[in-house]
């Protein structure tokens, strides 16, 4: 029988976010399913700062970010693509059926997108496209609510582009309980409006009614699906579910108490993803779960923030620091606090020059520039707003609105409570495999996953990669048939 994978992409949860779930919820799809799969903790394997627009690349590619050399999004990914392509279009190269929803730097899209079973890019792409032509609405208010949610959640509701998207919803899989959980939010905030911070969940919910609708109904013989909202929880709300793990809190009591189930709560959101998965598997059993994170997280400060600074208007900014008019750059996608744009040829030298004497409470600016002309600048610098006089350029002070930034005020007064760290997970269900050896979850390094995967359906590894490892060795064998 051909194997198939599912590869669902936990954005940067831990073992230990996993465990403490398992032991508070012991009728949950994760307890029943981690004792009977192959355990291991992932091992990021990049060089330089850990992100997960690194680490992804890293693994779906099987080199590091040393050699795939992509740091952001919007970047030029061209010669990436073509010396290391993503395992999604080598297999789809090699003749496998292939569905991708949300993987990051899935746009652009490839040539042969129409050859896909799916295809859903990722939300930040620069725009809709997307295979079959009924998931556009929905990737078109995909997109909408999450630039206009990029750190604190905007209630408002882009309305032709929600009302475009309702009228086909039930085409592409979003289901009444899915309706129903959304009025239910949207309830709960009237009463709590603190609560709207888990519209991140529920825009990881929608998406896997659709990736489902899609899967169940092409039933590729690869396919992925992307989720960020556990790690959007933990990132702010580590602190309020764990005080231990921290020195100083400088978060009030009542903080601690509003926020503690908020990391839970969207761990029970993905549990509830992963259960209808592994009933598709125990269902179709040539159908193996690989539930991946690239890296996961860990704790940093307790500390309270009230503003955080961000560059609003790239375009003034650009022309005040080096003269650059409005047909002289163009904006790429982004997450907050990052911002990156692309600057034409005859700008790109005042450009740099001016970043380079940018600083900002006395630090200077952190960005990164290709050779393309894009520029990725790092904002973010916290609690500034009584700081009038910190960001200077070539010495100089400005006022912040006069050069397009902005201090922003941070609506749950959270700062990144946790951040990343090298050590992710990787447990593989495989329903044809009753008997995995219980024990310690053994390392295995992000590089390991994408030979793994074209070792399982029989494509050639190419040379670049490494040679597959552990999990080849431990996969069921399996025969090459029809994809």
């Amino acid at each position: 029988m051909t194997r198939r994978i599912m590869l669902f992409e936990l954005n940067e949860v831990p073992w230990r976010i996993v465990d403490e779930f398992v032991a508070a919820q012991p009728n949950s799809a994760l307890a029943r399913l981690l004792p009977q799969s192959r355990c291991y903790t992932s091992i990021a394997a990049d060089r330089g700062h850990l992100s997960p627009w690194t680490t992804w690349p890293t693994l779906h590619r099987g080199v590091n970010d040393e050699q795939h050399m992509i740091s952001a999004f919007g970047q030029d990914r061209a010669e990436a693509d073509d010396c290391f392509p993503p395992v999604w279009r080598m297999l789809r190269s090699a003749g496998v059926s292939v569905g991708v929803c949300g993987s990051l730097h899935s746009f652009p899209t490839p040539p042969d997108m129409d050859g896909y079973s799916f295809y859903l890019p990722d939300p930040f792409a620069t725009d809709p496209t997307a295979h079959p032509a009924e998931l556009v609405p929905f990737q078109e208010f995909q997109l909408m609510m999450v630039r206009a949610s990029a750190r604190n959640v905007d209630t408002a509701v882009p309305r032709d582009a929600a009302l475009k998207f309702l009228r086909t919803s039930h085409k592409i899989g979003v289901r009444a309980s899915t309706y129903a959980a959304l009025a239910g939010q949207l309830a709960a905030e009237r009463r709590r409006p603190w609560l709207s911070t888990r519209r991140r969940s529920m825009q990881a919910i929608v998406a896997f009614d659709v990736f489902v609708k899609a899967l169940t109904d092409t039933r590729p013989a690869f396919s992925t699906f992307f989720t960020n909202h556990v790690a959007s929880a933990m990132h702010r709300y580590w602190a309020a579910g764990h005080p231990d793990d921290y020195d100083e809190i400088g978060l009030s009591d009542d903080w601690m108490d509003r926020y503690r189930e908020e990391v839970p709560w969207a761990m029970g959101r993905a549990d509830r993803m992963i259960g209808r998965l592994a009933t598709f598997a125990d269902e179709n059993p040539d159908y193996e779960l690989w539930i991946a994170s690239s890296m996961g997280q860990g704790p940093t400060m307790a500390q309270a923030l009230e503003t955080q600074l961000y560059l609003q208007d790239p375009g003034l900014f650009l022309q005040a620091i080096a003269g650059v008019p409005e047909s002289g750059w163009s904006r790429r996608p982004a997450m907050n606090p990052q911002c990156n744009v692309r600057i034409a040829p005859e700008y790109v030298g005042a450009v740099e020059t001016a970043l380079r004497t940018v600083t900002v409470a006395g630090t200077p600016l952190v960005f990164r520039q290709s050779a393309d002309g894009f520029f990725s600048m790092d904002w973010g610098q916290p609690n500034l707003h009584d700081a009038p006089d910190a960001v200077r350029v070539d010495g100089h002070v400005h006022d912040p609105a006069t050069v397009g930034l902005e201090n922003v005020e941070i609506e749950e007064r959270s700062d990144t409570t946790a951040y990343h760290v090298p050590q992710g997970v990787l447990a593989i269900y495989d329903p044809q495999d009753p008997t995995p050896t219980p024990g310690p979850r053994r390392d295995v390094s992000v590089l390991e996953v994408a030979p793994a995967i074209l070792h399982t359906f029989g494509v050639t590894v190419p040379g670049y990669m490494q040679e597959p490892g552990v999990l080849a060795r431990e996969l069921v064998p399996h025969s090459v048939g029809t994809f």
